[in-house]
């Protein structure tokens, strides 16, 4: 047997509006029994949409196939068309043989029903063990995906887990089955590097014990080099590129691959600006690349580092009650953040980097009040703004503003894009009509590289680049000096990522902001930074100028995080 499943001239049209929208066309691929293939692209490339074709969850409704056919060849069965079999053999098919890790664990995973629960009810779905049996099944599941405490997760809800135990919860989901082929879509994104690293890890090994198949898709070359042999590139639905992934890495021969692989920020060079997919695309490959020369580096920080600090922290801290399990327990304490000190000056970009739970966000927002400190102060204009009142502290909100990681959560549904830049304007009596503040705002908009229709529109029309770049707007909308952007790159593609990213760098340049840029990601913060504090358990265990930091870490903890970064074929 060649391929356990061979996906052979698939095209698919979408409903859309009433109207059938060509999605996919003839693509063409196949997957060995014990393969791994990675599956890249940017958002609305087909990635996803062509691993629900082959669970067969699209709703027939709105999906129809006008041409090809999805082979699925296991051992000593036949080989039958999924698209052509019966829901109920689809259901035999689905979960057993084919399983799937969703992107969004959260989402994914019922809220309502405890974590050990929902595997449980797969197992006697799709087997005949007895209940017992099935949650000790699960429970060695977990170990086996080396969750901690397995016996306590498998009683707890998801909302109790983080991220990255989500995410191992569901690869257990879809590893109760024992499945010949294993769908991984987007299962890293928006997780810490070391999380990450951890995740593929996982995945390697369980590949490699039970000798399933994997299909593994993701917007990153880079993290795909870390687990596939082989590559599929999809670029507006069609196969661009497809081989083996050292060859497509070093050799990329399409010019949507090569901007792929350049738009990520690297680890050894310090580029003016960051290319684009677009850029590669327009050009047909032929893209230059402008290096930050050191010695002009040196010396803008040998003038940046000689003012009075732009805001000073001292000893800030913040620490988060424990909920009691007894009545007459005595109260403990979380200490989020431990006597933080720090300074930042006025036009530098001071990168935050550490794992999920490190305190880098509780940070950011405790330094502007959104959330209270327990002690410490934080220096602004020569006002300690934790002894500021309510009605001071608004004012000066005018300042200080936050991009945080989420646009679509963060942004009013209710409200049209104007609405949401003109609001912060009339609060802050910035305009003398509302005329004059919806001519700023379309300005501001076109500045983030949108247009006047999108004044009217309302969030869920936007993709989530552009959902972000609105963020920035309305961030700039009240005419900062400070601005926090916390995570506000994680979810993006590596394409879009590198758009947003040359934006805020031309937005320092043009109306001279201080940044606090917060990641997980050294990459992405050493491209953005003068100088990288990196944060674990509360305390910032090292701080320095950002290319130094990354050429020669002082700490263990930050050498790991380093390691963890997806490096692609060296």
């Amino acid at each position: 047997m060649d391929a356990l499943l061979k996906i052979e001239n698939l095209s698919l049209d979408l409903r859309q509006d009433g109207e059938w929208k060509s999605i996919l066309r003839n693509v063409n691929f196949a997957i060995a029994p014990g393969e791994t293939i990675g599956v890249v692209g940017e958002s609305g490339s087909g990635k996803s949409v062509t691993a629900l074709s082959v669970m067969r969850l699209l709703h027939s409704k709105n999906a129809r196939y006008p041409s090809g056919q999805i082979c699925f060849h296991a051992v000593e069965e036949e080989s039958v068309n999924l698209l052509a079999v019966s829901e109920q053999e689809m259901n035999r098919i689905r979960g057993r043989r084919i399983a799937m890790i969703f992107q969004e664990p959260m989402t994914s995973l019922n809220p309502v029903i405890r974590c050990g629960e929902q595997i449980t009810e797969q197992l006697l779905l799709h087997t005949r063990c007895a209940k017992e049996e099935a949650e000790q099944r699960v429970i060695e599941l977990f170990k086996e995906v080396m969750l901690p405490r397995p016996e306590q997760i498998f009683r707890s809800y998801p909302h109790e887990l983080s991220g990255g135990q989500k995410q191992r919860v569901m690869i257990a989901m879809a590893m109760s089955c024992q499945p010949d082929i294993l769908i991984a879509d987007e299962p890293t994104t928006a997780l810490d590097v070391t999380v990450q690293k951890g995740i593929l890890e996982l995945i390697k090994s369980l590949q490699q014990k039970h000798g399933m198949s994997v299909l593994f898709i993701t917007h990153d070359l880079g993290v795909v080099a870390e687990i596939a042999r082989k590559v599929v590139v999809l670029f507006k639905g069609e196969v661009v590129e497809q081989g083996d992934i050292r060859d497509i890495f070093l050799h990329p021969q399409h010019p949507y691959t090569q901007g792929l692989i350049a738009c990520r920020p690297s680890m050894t060079e310090r580029l003016r600006r960051l290319p684009t997919v677009a850029d590669y695309v327009q050009m047909s490959g032929r893209v230059e690349r402008e290096e930050v020369p050191t010695n002009e580096r040196r010396e803008r920080h040998l003038q940046l580092y000689a003012q009075e600090p732009f805001i000073s922290i001292r000893n800030l801290s913040k620490h988060y009650p424990v909920r009691k399990e007894k009545l007459f327990e005595r109260q403990r304490y979380v200490n989020a953040l431990q006597d933080i000190c720090l300074d930042i000056y006025e036009g530098e970009t001071l990168g935050l980097v550490g794992e999920s739970g490190c305190g880098k966000t509780t940070l950011g927002r405790s330094m502007i009040r959104l959330i209270e400190p327990t002690t410490g102060s934080v220096f602004y204009r020569g006002k300690d703004l934790i002894r500021l009142s309510r009605a001071e502290m608004r004012a000066m909100r005018k300042d200080l503003q936050i991009i945080l990681q989420d646009p679509y959560s963060s942004l009013n549904q209710r409200l049209t894009i104007g609405d949401m830049l003109m609001e912060p304007m009339r609060v802050h009596q910035i305009g003398h009509s509302d005329e004059e503040r919806h001519q700023k705002a379309i300005a501001l908009l076109e500045r983030v590289n949108l247009n006047e229709s999108h004044f009217y529109r309302y969030p869920h029309e936007f993709s989530g680049g552009q959902r972000q770049r609105i963020s920035i707007a309305r961030a700039l909308a009240v005419n900062p000096r400070f601005i926090i952007c916390d995570e506000s790159v994680s979810a993006l593609d590596v394409s879009v990522q590198a758009q947003v990213l040359n934006l805020l760098n031309e937005l320092k340049e043009e109306y001279a902001f201080t940044y606090i840029f917060i990641s997980h990601d050294l990459s992405v913060v050493r491209y953005m930074s003068d100088r990288i504090a990196v944060m674990q358990q509360g305390r910032i265990v090292e701080l320095g100028e950002a290319d130094d930091l990354c050429r020669n870490p002082q700490t263990e903890y930050t050498r790991t995080l380093l390691n963890a970064i997806p490096t692609g074929i060296q």
